[in-house]
């Protein structure tokens, strides 16, 4: 299984519409960043799990600062490098950052 790549200012709104029938993950990362490969690690492990509960997509946010700007403004959502966002029926319902990612909690998340 494999990463959804979110590249595109006008990705978020087909993402968001796409959540009102399946939820949607977005992993926020900085490439140049150990704490943030350690995030994306922590998600990959359990990577064909989520992909069978939600939609998830990987952002590569230093390549495109512009889409990781977008989402903090029409989500409506803080900032963060590495962050995991979680979005259902057109809202976020739960994000978190750092070393507080874990694939365990995203997963509860999802199913809750």
């Amino acid at each position: 299984m494999s990463w959804n790549t979110l590249e595109e200012i006008d990705q978020l709104s087909d993402i968001i519409k796409e959540s009102y029938e399946t939820p949607c993950v977005i992993l926020k990362h900085s490439t140049t960043c150990p704490i943030s490969y350690a995030a994306k690690m922590r998600i990959e492990g359990d990577l064909k799990k989520l992909s069978e509960k939600a939609k998830v997509f990987y952002l590569d946010l230093l390549s495109y600062r512009s889409v990781s700007n977008a989402i903090a403004e029409q989500l409506k959502v803080h900032h963060e490098s590495p962050q995991v966002i979680l979005i259902k029926n057109g809202e976020v319902t739960y994000d978190e950052s750092h070393l507080d990612i874990t694939s365990s909690e995203l997963m509860e998340q999802i199913t809750a």
